[in-house]
């Protein structure tokens, strides 16, 4: 089913970062999540500190079938700045493997041209930051490797697509009806 890197920086949204750990999990794939610092700890935009599995140094990207990036202010800076997580986005990119990004992170994708010819979507007010992209207003935009989508309301659904693409739409649905979604 795939090995999945969600990247916390200080100053992520929790719900959408926490969100889709705990439903990738529940679909039984393989989530990590990795701290863009040094340490273990990350503190969210709302507060809550959150004990990641691993730091940046000890990321495995190789094994990775996805690279999923929370939103939330100031972590989507904080993810930006990050030339070793830009590295891995763009060798992912370049081998055809999955990148995921809602909220204000898509913004990242965009400033590396991840998004160009690419429908996208994001939070409102960071649309002129895809750079290249087709923005779109739907909840979840799946366009060939790139999953974007809006906001800490739309966590759920870009979740659920996100195990979909990983492992199928039966266990998307069955998941979706076991939290109540569909």
């Amino acid at each position: 089913m795939g090995k999945v890197y969600v990247f916390l920086a200080d100053g992520f949204e929790e719900i959408e970062g926490l969100t889709v750990v705990d439903i990738l999990r529940r679909a039984g794939i393989d989530t990590v999540m990795a701290s863009i610092g040094t340490k273990r700890e990350v503190k969210g935009s709302h507060g809550i500190v959150i004990g990641t599995d691993c730091i940046f140094d000890e990321v495995d990207a190789d094994a990775a079938d996805m690279l999923v990036l929370p939103g939330g202010m100031p972590g989507t800076r904080y993810l930006a700045e990050h030339k070793g997580l830009a590295e891995l986005l763009l060798k992912a990119d370049r081998e055809g493997r999955k990148i995921a990004a809602i909220c204000a992170a898509p913004s990242v994708l965009g400033g590396l041209g991840l998004l160009k010819g690419k429908r996208a979507a994001c939070y409102p007010g960071f649309e002129e930051k895809l750079t290249g992209a087709e923005v779109t207003f739907d909840p979840v935009a799946v366009d060939g490797n790139v999953t974007t989508s809006r906001g800490m309301g739309t966590a759920i659904p870009f979740a659920l697509s996100l195990v979909e693409q990983l492992a199928g739409e039966e266990k998307a649905d069955e998941l979706g009806r076991g939290i109540i979604w569909k």
